[in-house]
C-alpha cells in the first residue's frame, strides 16, 4: 500500500507521523508546542543544504558541491563550454566515465575520440577518468565518491546517491560548468517530502517493485515535483544498502529534485567495505521534523510490479495485468498508435498466447538493475533452469567490474550463462536505446531506468517500433525461467540469503586515471574530427520576433522527443551535427523551419537587412508598427528566432542538448503551460532561451509570428503579465509570464548564453 497525506506532517522521534492539523499530539509526545518553522530545519535535507549553502539566507540557496560526474555523451560539451569560459583546472573532484558510447560502434572513430578527449582533459585539468566497460557512472560514484552529508552534481538525470547519505542532483551541463568556474548552483529552498517506509519487502519483491509503486502514486499528480524525497521510517532497516540504492536511483522518475535517506550501521558497513569508512556519519531527522507531505509505503504490501509502455508511471501489479491482459494492453496499443503517427505498427494483444503474455526480450542492466544483489537474485531464480530456444532472450550487464568480478567468484555468472543468459560488461546503452534493441513489434522487459518511446532503439519514422516495460530483475528472471511468459517472482522459493558482497578495487587501480589535483595546464587536449566548438550566439536584442516552428499538444514532451537518444548520442560533441536531429522523431519538419529563421538572424547580426532575405517580413514589421508604442521599431533592433510550444516539456533526461540543439539552429524561446522539470528549464536559460509560460491553449499555429517588445526591460521586472502579440490577419494580444529567475539567470539570457555571460564577466 502506498498512500499520500493531504497536507504536511510532523515526524516525531523518527518514527511517529502526526498530521500538521493535530499539533496537540506533537506537544503531548514532546512536552513542547509544535513549531513548524523550527521543525522544517529538523529534516536531514536542511542540514546538508545548510552546510553547502554559500548564500546569505536559506530561502535562496547558492550551493557548492563536493564532487561531480559526467559520462561520455556529456563531458565533452561541458569541458568545451568551461574552457571557452576561462576554466584553468577542475576545482573539485570531477569523474569522467565512459559508459554511454562504450561500444564505439557508431560513426567510425568518433566515440573513441570522445574518450581520448576525456582522458586528455583529466590530465590537463586534474580529473578522474574511468575507461569504457569499467563501470556505469552511478555505480562508480556509489563505490568511490558518495558519502554521508555530501552533495554531488552530475550531468545525468539519474544522479542519485541518497541511500548513501549523499544529496545528489542531476542537471544539464551548464550547471556543472558553473561549478567548474567556482560559481554556485542557485535554487530556491525546495520543499521536503517524507517517504515513510514501514514493514519489510516480501521474498521475490525487489527494489524496482518498490520504486515503481511509489512512482505510480506520485508522478501524475506532481506530489514530489522539484522537491526533496527524504526516506525515513523503520522499513529502511529491512533492506540492505545495495537494495536501497536500487530504489533510490528511480526517484528521478518522480520528477523530484533529489533524495536523501536516514543512515544506519548497514550504510557504515557499505562504505567501510569500499574503503571509505571515514565517509560515514549517522544522518537522522531531528526529534521533531516537519515535511510538506508524506508518502506512506507499507513494504509488506508491495507486490511484483510492471510499468507498461510508455512511461515508468504506467504501473500495474503483474498479477493485475495478467488477470486483465486484453483490456490493459489495448490501451497501450492506442498510445502506441499516437506515438508512431501511423508510421509503424505496434501491437501487444497479439502476444497473448493461451491467455498469457509472451515477451521477446529481458534485460537486467545499468545503475538500477546491474547491482550485485539484483544479479545474484536473478541467478538464484535461474539456477538449473533455462531461457528456452525460442524468441525470448536475456542479457545481463553487471554495473561495474568489481561487481562483475565478485559475481564470477560467487558462481552467479556461470549459473546465468548455463541458463542461456548473455553476460555483458558495464554499459548504459539499454537504458537509452543504444544496446540490445529488440525485434520490430517486440516487447522487452527491463530492469533499467526508463521506458519512454524509442528508448529501446526503435525508429517509428522508418517503420520500426518496439517498446519496453520496466520490471524487477527477480520477475525478469522468473519470466526467463518460464520461457518468456510474463511471470511474477512472487511465490518462487529461491530468494534466500544473498552471499555477502566482497568489493575489490583492483580493476579500478589498474585502469582508472586518478588525476585530481594533478593537472598539467600545459598538456594538450586531444580532438577528433567530430569534436567541434560551440558556435557563436548573439546577445538578446531589445525586441524579439518569434516564429512558431513547432506546436506540440501532447500532455508531456520528453527530452527524448526534443532530441532523440540512441545513435544520435555519437554526435553530441558536434553541436551543429547533433542539432540536425532536433525533434526528428516528433516533428521532422522542425529543423528545416528553424534553420530558415536562423538565416534571418545571422543576417541581422552581420549587419544585413533580414527583409532582403524574406519579403514576408515587410508585412510583419508593418503590422508591428501599428501596435501602440512600436511605431518606430527598427528591424535591426529586433532579434529574430524560432520558438517551440509544448504543453509540458522536459520530462526525463538532464541532457542539455535538448535545449542547446534548439539554440544553435535559431531557437530563442520555449512557450509552455509548465516545465516538466527544473533541469530542462535551467538548460533553456543557460543556453540563452526565454522560458515563457502561458495560461490556456495556444491560439497561434506553426508559421505564425509572435512579437514581444522591450524584452530586456521585461527581464529587469517582475516577469508577470508580459505582453506579446500574435501577428496574422489581425493582431491578437497574448499574455505570457516567466516564473522566478535568479539575477544571474536573467543576465545569462540577456548575454545570449552561459558562455557569453562568462566571457563578459572576464572582460569586466
Amino acid at each position: 500500500m502506498v498512500s499520500l497525506y493531504d497536507g504536511g506532517v510532523y515526524l516525531v522521534n523518527g518514527s511517529t507521523l502526526i498530521p500538521e492539523g493535530e499539533p496537540a499530539k506533537v506537544e503531548a509526545m514532546t512536552g513542547k508546542a509544535a513549531d513548524k518553522e523550527t521543525a522544517k530545519k529538523g529534516t536531514i535535507a536542511y542540514s546538508i543544504l545548510e552546510a553547502h549553502n554559500t548564500g546569505a539566507d536559506m530561502e535562496h540557496l547558492k550551493l557548492r558541491f563536493d564532487a561531480m560526474a559526467s559520462h561520455d555523451i556529456t563531458f565533452v560539451g561541458i569541458v568545451q563550454t568551461a574552457k571557452a569560459s576561462g576554466m584553468e583546472k577542475f576545482p573539485i573532484p570531477y569523474v569522467l566515465t565512459n559508459c554511454h558510447n562504450t561500444l564505439c560502434a557508431v560513426g567510425g572513430t568518433i566515440n573513441e575520440d570522445d574518450h581520448m578527449f576525456g582522458l586528455s582533459a583529466a590530465k590537463k585539468y586534474g580529473g578522474i577518468y574511468v575507461p569504457p566497460h569499467i563501470a556505469v557512472i552511478h555505480q562508480y560514484m556509489r563505490e568511490m565518491m558518495a558519502g554521508c552529508g555530501k552533495m554531488i552534481l552530475g550531468s545525468d538525470s539519474h544522479t542519485r546517491y541518497g541511500a548513501l547519505g549523499t544529496m545528489a542532483v542531476g542537471e544539464g551541463g551548464g550547471e556543472l560548468v558553473k561549478q567548474l568556474l567556482c560559481d554556485t548552483y542557485d535554487v530556491a529552498y525546495p520543499g521536503v517530502v517524507a517517504i515513510y517506509l514501514d514493514g519489510k519487502p516480501n521474498p521475490g519483491v525487489g527494489p524496482q517493485d518498490i520504486a515503481l509503486a511509489i512512482i505510480g502514486a506520485v508522478f501524475k499528480n506532481g506530489y514530489v515535483k522539484n522537491k526533496v524525497m527524504e526516506f525515513v521510517g523503520p522499513g529502511i532497516a529491512s533492506m540492505d544498502t545495495d537494495f536501497r540504492n536500487g530504489v533510490d536511483v528511480m526517484t528521478t522518475e518522480t520528477t523530484c529534485l533529489t533524495s536523501i535517506w536516514k543512515t544506519d550501521e548497514d550504510t557504515r558497513t557499505y562504505l567501510a567495505m569500499h574503503g571509505r569508512g571515514d565517509d560515514y556519519k549517522e544522518l537522522n531527522p531531528a526529534d521533531v521534523a516537519y515535511y510538506e507531505g508524506c508518502v506512506y509505503v507499507d513494504l509488506s504490501t508491495i507486490k511484483p510490479m510492471i510499468a507498461l509502455p510508455f512511461h515508468p508511471s504506467n504501473t500495474y501489479e503483474i498479477d493485475e495485468l495478467n488477470a486483465n491482459l486484453s483490456d490493459i494492453l489495448r490501451e497501450v496499443e492506442k498510445e502506441g498508435e499516437k506515438i508512431s503517427g501511423g508510421k509503424a505498427g505496434f501491437t501487444l494483444t497479439d502476444k497473448i498466447k493461451d491467455g498469457k503474455l509472451l515477451v521477446q526480450q529481458g534485460i537486467i542492466a545499468g545503475c538500477a538493475g546491474g547491482n550485485y544483489t539484483n544479479v545474484i537474485q536473478a541467478a538464484n531464480a535461474l539456477r538449473g533452469k533455462n531461457c528456452g530456444c525460442d524468441e525470448f532472450s536475456l542479457a545481463v550487464y553487471p554495473s561495474s567490474q568489481p561487481v562483475f568480478a565478485d559475481l564470477v567468484k560467487k558462481g552467479a555468472v556461470s549459473d546465468l550463462m548455463a541458463a542461456g543468459a548473455i553476460i555483458r560488461t558495464a554499459f548504459c546503452g539499454p537504458c537509452f536505446g543504444a544496446g540490445d534493441t529488440p525485434c520490430n513489434n517486440g516487447l522487452s522487459i527491463r530492469h533499467t531506468t526508463r521506458n519512454f518511446p524509442n528508448r529501446e532503439g526503435s525508429k517509428p519514422g522508418n517503420g520500426q517500433m518496439a517498446a519496453v516495460a520496466l520490471m524487477d530483475a527477480r520477475s525478469i528472471a522468473a519470466t526467463a525461467a518460464n520461457g518468456g511468459i510474463l511471470t511474477s517472482a512472487e511465490g518462487m522459493e529461491c530468494f534466500g540469503k544473498v552471499p555477502a558482497y566482497e568489493f575489490d578495487r583492483t580493476s579500478y587501480d589498474h585502469r582508472v586515471y586518478f588525476g585530481f589535483e594533478k593537472g598539467d595546464n600545459k598538456a594538450e587536449l586531444i580532438y577528433g574530427p567530430n569534436i567541434k566548438d560551440w558556435p557563436e550566439m548573439s546577445p538578446l536584442a531589445d525586441n524579439i520576433l518569434l516564429k512558431v516552428c513547432s506546436r506540440i499538444m501532447d500532455a508531456v514532451t520528453t527530452t527524448d522527443e526534443l532530441i532523440p537518444s540512441g545513435e544520435t548520442s555519437s554526435y553530441r560533441s558536434n553541436p551543429l551535427g547533433l542539432a540536425e536531429f532536433t525533434l526528428s522523431r516528433r516533428d521532422p519538419e522542425y529543423v528545416s523551419r528553424t534553420k530558415e529563421v536562423d538565416k534571418l538572424e545571422k543576417a541581422r547580426v552581420a549587419g544585413k537587412d533580414p527583409l532582403s532575405l524574406n519579403p514576408e517580413l515587410e508585412d510583419v514589421f508593418a503590422q508591428i508598427r501599428t501596435i501602440p508604442g512600436n511605431e518606430s521599431v527598427k528591424v535591426m533592433d529586433t532579434e529574430i528566432g524560432s520558438m517551440v510550444y509544448a504543453v509540458k516539456p522536459g520530462d526525463g533526461s538532464a541532457r542539455e542538448q535538448a535545449a542547446s540543439c534548439q539554440r544553435v539552429i535559431g531557437g530563442l524561446a520555449n512557450i509552455c503551460k509548465e516545465f516538466a522539470t527544473k533541469r530542462y528549464r535551467s538548460n533553456v536559460m543557460n543556453w540563452g532561451m526565454l522560458p515563457f509560460q502561458m495560461e490556456g491553449d495556444p491560439e497561434f499555429q506553426v508559421g505564425d509570428y509572435i512579437y514581444i517588445p522591450g524584452i530586456r526591460k521585461v527581464l529587469d521586472g517582475d516577469l508577470k503579465n508580459i505582453k506579446a502579440y500574435v501577428l496574422g490577419s489581425q493582431i491578437k494580444e497574448l499574455t505570457l509570464f516567466i516564473t522566478d529567475m535568479t539575477p544571474e539567470e536573467r543576465e545569462i539570457v540577456k548575454a545570449g548564453c552561459l558562455i557569453n555571460y562568462n566571457r563578459n564577466r572576464a572582460k569586466a
